[in-house]
């Protein structure tokens, strides 16, 4: 990928462009915390009005639906997927379903024509992975798949720098992708279910570092991982649940090595055991140089911004750190700080009106999840697993 293709979509066949006066009229799955909460769909979305309407709400519980739709201005409340689907006013559907339920329920959207945005992991086995994006494929329909990493400005700033060649040869990488887990925070609600088989903080967190290093690297060849049960029990500290006795049955502790080929490597952790940490999101080491991505939300490192690189010559003869131009200074605020995860459905809003695909795709969220799952197998083995999957970065 060049580096005008970073903050653009990729052109290619794909569905009927709408026009950019016909507002993108989305059904959302799930009523829980992923869409109140601020960083979640709902705050954002009501920053898209006019581009996007949300048009009804469907959860498990239904007073769980209505309270929602009361508190965000959503008319109509659906008793279940199937309602929402046989609606005419739903072109989209917003999927923020328990990880188990991703597959049936992307699957259904899917066969009813609608177009989905989906929380990740995409599904829970390739195989699952793969019906989807061949349904996608026989409708002609678009799949935007969370997380929404590659929209932000700093995470394509990083592959710009790294593909005109700023690192010289990339030797390897670190990537942070943990914290303390839900237990060791007030969680508003039960915190148990990310402990448990099927859940954990590879899938839950993982997710994050894998993306982010395949948006920058490109698709990996093969991984390696030591993965375990830090303690049995865990205690939750603060809020509603505070001091709720938590079993662990899903390995809270992993450490990944992935091989991207040409002797070029990543470490990324993906755990609830990291209660607080002052290193950045990533460090690309190169033999000309160092890019390091810091974490938002709490103060950048040496240059106070998210992107800083080092080079062997920032000068002739002189190595030192280069303070790169603000992301913001050109073109306002990134848009996935403005809309968080809503972010996604003004993507797939704009993929629909220029007739291009999604850079979240699928496809890269497919190959991420190969990654999570070989990882499962590898820690298990003691073996390094080769990857089958891949994409056009």
């Amino acid at each position: 990928m060049g580096p005008a293709e970073e903050v653009a979509s990729v052109a290619m066949p794909g569905p009927a462009i709408r026009g950019p006066r016909a507002p993108l009229r989305v059904g959302i799955l799930g009523a829980g915390m992923i869409a109140t909460v601020e960083p979640g769909y709902l705050p954002g979305l009501r920053r898209l009005r006019g581009r996007v309407e949300v048009t009804a709400i469907a959860s498990r519980t239904r007073a769980r639906a209505e309270r929602v739709a009361r508190d965000w201005d959503i008319p109509v409340v659906c008793d279940g997927l199937g309602e929402m689907l046989a609606r005419g006013d739903v072109d989209a559907v917003v999927n923020l379903t328990p990880i188990a339920a991703h597959h049936e329920t992307s699957l259904r959207i899917l066969a009813a024509g609608k177009h989905l945005v989906t929380e990740k992991p995409l599904a829970s086995t390739l195989a699952q992975a793969d019906e989807l994006i061949e349904a996608a494929d026989r409708g002609g329909l678009l799949i935007v798949c969370a997380p929404m990493d590659i929209l932000k400005r700093e995470w394509a700033q990083a592959r710009r720098l790294i593909d005109a060649g700023a690192l010289g040869k990339v030797a390897f990488a670190r990537v942070q992708s943990s914290h303390g887990g839900p237990a060791a925070m007030a969680w508003p609600a039960d915190p148990a279910w990310f402990y448990a088989k099927g859940a954990g903080p590879l899938l839950d967190m993982g997710v994050y570092g894998l993306d982010r290093i395949t948006a920058v690297l490109g698709p990996a060849l093969a991984v390696a991982a030591m993965s375990g049960v830090t303690a049995p029990v865990r205690r939750a500290r603060g809020g509603p649940f505070d001091g709720l006795e938590i079993p662990v049955t899903e390995n809270d502790n992993n450490l990944l090595l992935l091989d991207f080929g040409d002797a070029r490597f990543a470490v990324v952790d993906a755990g609830f055991c990291a209660v607080a940490t002052l290193s950045p999101e990533m460090e690309v080491f190169g033999l000309g140089g160092t890019l390091v991505v810091n974490r938002p939300g709490a103060a950048y490192g040496r240059g106070g911004l998210p992107i800083e690189l080092f080079r062997v010559d920032a000068a002739p003869g002189l190595p030192g750190w280069i303070t790169p131009h603000s992301l913001d200074a050109e073109t306002g605020p990134d848009r996935t700080v403005v809309l968080a995860r809503a972010s996604l459905v003004e993507h797939l809003a704009d993929c629909l009106e220029d007739g291009t695909q999604p850079l979240p795709s699928a496809v890269r969220a497919r190959h991420v999840l190969e990654i999570m799952l070989a990882a499962q197998t590898a820690a298990a083995t003691g073996r390094t697993v080769p990857l089958t999957t891949t994409f056009e970065p």
